[in-house]
């Protein structure tokens, strides 16, 4: 058995299971809030996070691994520094038929790495292969294994088998994660210890129970599901969620609540400011973004004029101070088509955009040319699709144009159809989840256990 320099332990614990668009970080601080003791992040493509870079996010406190496309890919947080589990994933269930592909990788793993890694399977169609398989993936010196009791085609509604991970347990000397109960075992805290001790397993992890209501995790019980949304969406505005990944996990606790009055605004909501104002926080929304663009400006007072803004030269450069609110405007038109339209009419090249970020806070400020001419608005945006919208709005209202907002003249191009500007394509909810993970064999390395800083180490 290797040792690993820095360890995690896997006995006796409580585990939030990898989910897909589930285990971003808002919905990891908040199991460990509600009891659990290691908190597993959701499948992650390990090519795409070789092209990430690393960058410390001081406005947020938190260490961002951010894509070329300048999505964020993985955020955490000091918080969760001992307790998280990086989880990297295939594109499906081939491994569990290669297992000397799984023993090269584990090894490499386990042999070049100072952190504890672990695996995850399902069960194979004969006990007798299954065993045989785990067999040799402890011989890689992992620090434990989790069991999906279920084979790779069956789902959540197939009975989970207690006697497959129990064999698997009293097989292997390494601890066993028990998993695949919320179906059929878990309803309440009890029913985990339940679990495991049907299945002899070290410990249990806890999938579709946690996601439907963290606090499964809470020794006291279940707290009210109203109590627990407005926990999250807590997390997740003060670490600047992505208000699309937001609103799929809090249609996840909602369930059959969706056709509510609430689950009606939610479904609704186009921004995170618009999810908190259906679930009676928008004054925290309002209290925590200006707290937040106060640290930034602290932060940019404290940066030399260079880095602040773009390298280019922006003389003759028309100006204003504008931001892309999407209530403004009409449902079915955005600033950006009305200016590509009016120039297809005037016979003018299509507008061009030349969009920046700021490194300090990763905010953006676009440049559009018009027929020669630049125009930009000196206030910079979350994203590159919003900052590109601001840039639309000042040469439209420069030109007096119409810009698409609501009570204006809808001309003939408000039937395109419209795009979405404030919705990142590549954040955290669209990442590449072609395959749920649970089919997957999976690989896990345990982050941010010892006494390295994330903001350090990471």
């Amino acid at each position: 058995m290797i040792e690993h320099s820095l360890s995690l332990c896997y006995h006796n614990k409580l585990i939030l299971a990898p989910m897909v668009r589930v285990g971003t970080l808002p919905m990891r601080l908040l199991a460990l809030d509600y009891g659990a003791d290691i908190v597993y992040c959701e499948e992650l493509i390990d090519l795409k996070m070789l092209q990430c870079k690393r960058v410390v996010n001081e406005v947020l406190s938190t260490v961002d691994f951010v894509a070329p496309d300048e999505r964020v890919v993985f955020r955490t947080c000091e918080r969760e520094q001992s307790r998280v589990v990086f989880q990297m994933g295939g594109m499906g269930a081939a491994l569990l038929s290669d297992p000397d592909k799984i023993e090269k990788i584990l090894s490499t793993l386990v042999k070049g790495i100072r952190r504890p890694v672990t695996c995850k399977i399902r069960i194979l169609p004969s006990l007798e292969d299954t065993l045989s398989l785990v067999k040799r993936i402890e011989r890689t010196g992992i620090a434990a294994v989790t069991v999906h009791g279920r084979k790779r085609e069956e789902r959540p509604q197939h009975p989970v088998s207690c006697e497959a991970i129990k064999a698997i347990a009293e097989t292997v000397s390494i601890p066993v994660i028990a998993n695949g109960g919320s179906h059929d075992h878990i309803q309440k805290y009890l029913d985990i210890e339940d679990f495991r001790q049907a299945t002899a397993a070290s410990s249990v992890m806890v999938a579709r129970a946690a996601m439907w209501n963290p606090s499964i995790f809470l020794k006291e019980g279940l707290r009210p599901l109203e109590e627990v949304m407005q926990k999250y969406i807590r997390y997740a505005v003060q670490y600047e969620n992505h208000y699309t990944n937001t609103k799929y996990c809090l249609c996840q606790m909602l369930r059959e609540q969706l056709e509510s009055p609430q689950g009606r605004l939610l479904h609704a909501a186009q921004s995170s400011q618009e999810i908190c104002e259906a679930f009676g926080l928008g004054a925290f929304y309002e209290e925590t973004t200006r707290e937040l663009n106060a640290r930034r400006a602290e932060l940019l007072a404290r940066t030399p004029e260079a880095a602040r803004e773009p390298v280019e030269d922006t003389s003759g450069v028309i100006k204003m101070a504008v931001k892309f609110d999407r209530r403004a405007y009409s449902p079915q038109i955005t600033p950006k088509m009305c200016l590509l339209e009016w120039c297809r009419k005037e016979k003018l090249a299509q507008p061009v955009y030349d969009t920046v970020q700021r490194p300090l806070d990763r905010l953006f400020c676009s440049v559009v040319t018009v027929a020669e001419q630049k125009y930009q608005s000196t206030l910079w945006d979350k994203s590159k699709k919003l900052a590109e919208q601001a840039a639309a709005i000042v040469c439209l209202r420069s030109r007096g144009l119409p810009e698409g907002r609501l009570g204006e003249e809808n001309p003939s191009w408000h039937k395109r159809k419209r795009e979405a500007p404030d919705q990142d394509p590549g954040g955290p909810g669209a990442q590449e989840h072609a395959v749920p993970g649970e089919l997957c064999k999976k690989l896990f390395v345990a982050l941010g256990s010892g006494e390295e800083s994330p903001l350090e180490g990471w």
